[in-house]
C-alpha cells in the first residue's frame, strides 16, 4: 500500500482521441499506448507524471484483451506499479476498447 500526504491529481477516463467519425478501430495495443501517451500529458499539464500515479482503473470491452493491454501498461509502469482495477464493460458510445482513469500525485 502506499501513502499518500500530498496534493491528489484525479485524471478520469482517458481513451484514444478520434479525430473524425468513422476511423477504424486500431489494435488494442495501440489504443492503450495512445490512451497512455494521452494520460503522460494530463499528468505533466497537473504537475505529476506516471511515476506518481497510485491507482489505476482500467476499462475494456473484452476481456480477451487482457494480454495485449497489460503488455503495454507494464512498458509505461515499469516499476512500482500502482494498484488497479481491470474492468470488462459492454461498450461506449464512441468506437473505442480501452479506457484508463487514474489517481496520482503531484510531484515535489
Amino acid at each position: 500500500m502506499k501513502k499518500v500526504k500530498k496534493e491528489v491529481i484525479d485524471v478520469p477516463g482517458v481513451s484514444r482521441h478520434l479525430k473524425k467519425e468513422g476511423i477504424p478501430l486500431n489494435p488494442v495495443e495501440k489504443q492503450t499506448r495512445m490512451v497512455l501517451e494521452n494520460m503522460k500529458v494530463c499528468l505533466k499539464a497537473a504537475g505529476s507524471s506516471l511515476d506518481h500515479v497510485v491507482k489505476c482503473t482500467v476499462y475494456i470491452t473484452n476481456s480477451a484483451y487482457f494480454d495485449e493491454v497489460n503488455k503495454v501498461y507494464r512498458q509505461y509502469f515499469r516499476r512500482d506499479q500502482p494498484a488497479r482495477v481491470f474492468c470488462v464493460v459492454g461498450s461506449w458510445p464512441k468506437k473505442f476498447d480501452v479506457e484508463i482513469d487514474a489517481i496520482a500525485v503531484v510531484d515535489e
